[in-house]
């Protein structure tokens, strides 16, 4: 008999603490999707200091240029022209999915976009907990490209890479 009551304990207990983490996860999935909604309706504005102020000081942007590895102030400098002309660029979110560190300190997510521009796309990308709420420690720019175009595309980056200025070559 002591048994079973211990047994229901010990079930009552786990059953309190997953449901604590249940809303633990539920509340910073909101958070993290928040933030980021707000950094693309800041891009979508021109806010260009709201748009650079979810980004951590030793922030890296990926784009989907293998050149474009950029700390925050060197992706601010590339991208202050498109802001101060009042248009920077239009990310939709069509879906995105979140995941965190045990201790809800380290988030990271990934999310397929709809961009006027790109087309298809898809972000993906680290947050931190800060003192001054969630923040962006990396964000990877990526065309997903079908697997079926994946030979025609790799010809086509074989090429163009032959053919760029200064390379040197057969």
């Amino acid at each position: 008999m002591m048994k079973r009551i211990l047994f229901a304990l010990g079930l009552a207990a786990l059953s309190v603490t997953a449901r604590a983490q249940s809303v633990d996860g539920v509340f910073a999935q909101g958070a993290i999707a928040g933030v980021l909604d707000a950094w693309h309706a800041a891009a979508a504005a021109a806010d260009e200091d709201k748009y650079f102020s979810y980004f951590t000081p030793d922030a890296v942007f990926l784009g989907t240029d293998p050149t474009e590895r950029w700390t925050r102030d060197q992706f601010r400098a590339w991208a202050h022209p498109y802001f101060a002309k009042g248009k920077a660029w239009t990310f939709k979110t069509t879906s995105r999915w979140i995941s965190f560190a045990p201790d809800y300190r380290v988030a990271w997510f990934d999310e397929a976009l709809d961009t006027p521009n790109l087309g298809p796309c898809r972000g993906s990308g680290v947050l931190v907990a800060t003192n001054s709420g969630w923040k962006i420690v990396q964000y990877n720019l990526s065309i997903p490209i079908p697997n079926d175009l994946t030979d025609e595309v790799k010809k086509e980056i074989e090429k163009y890479e032959h053919r760029k200025p200064g390379k040197k070559g057969p």
